[in-house]
């Protein structure tokens, strides 16, 4: 299939595509005219880029994981990692909104008044929300 008919069915823009084929995420199998040619396993790898980003790997993670022939070799100890980054990300998320729902139903006249209010802020200025929920050896990605 050309790459009109790529980007049709996968709504990936022409440009992202070439710009895949350059950085060898992707690879065409010729010309038909101008128009570059791709096999219909392009869709799988299109799919896997998808996911791969939407798990927050960097292209470069994701172009690890793809043999040349375009077969998924999967990393599964990079995958368990970034489930433990995405975990510890949630943890301190859930723990930013309770703060904040606390903060919006809080009954004290003043939130300089409410002892929960004041404890989140303490924590939040002396780092122990980041601290508590990072774990050795992992970048959280918001930072």
């Amino acid at each position: 299939m050309d790459i009109a008919e790529v980007a049709k069915h996968t709504g990936v823009p022409a440009s992202t595509l070439r710009y895949y084929e350059k950085q060898g995420l992707i690879a065409s199998v010729g010309r038909q005219g101008m128009r570059r040619r791709f096999a219909p396993g392009v869709l799988d790898q299109l799919a896997l880029i998808s996911l791969g980003q939407a798990a927050g790997l960097s292209l470069d993670d994701i172009r690890s994981m793809l043999l040349p022939n375009g077969h998924p070799s999967i990393d599964r100890q990079m995958l368990a990692d970034k489930a433990d980054e995405i975990d510890a990300l949630i943890k301190r998320l859930r723990a930013v909104s309770r703060g904040l729902r606390h903060a919006a139903a809080c009954p004290a006249p003043s939130h300089a008044e409410c002892p929960s209010f004041q404890k989140l802020l303490k924590a939040a200025a002396s780092g122990a929300l980041e601290k508590r929920w990072r774990r050795p050896g992992l970048k959280l990605p918001y930072k």
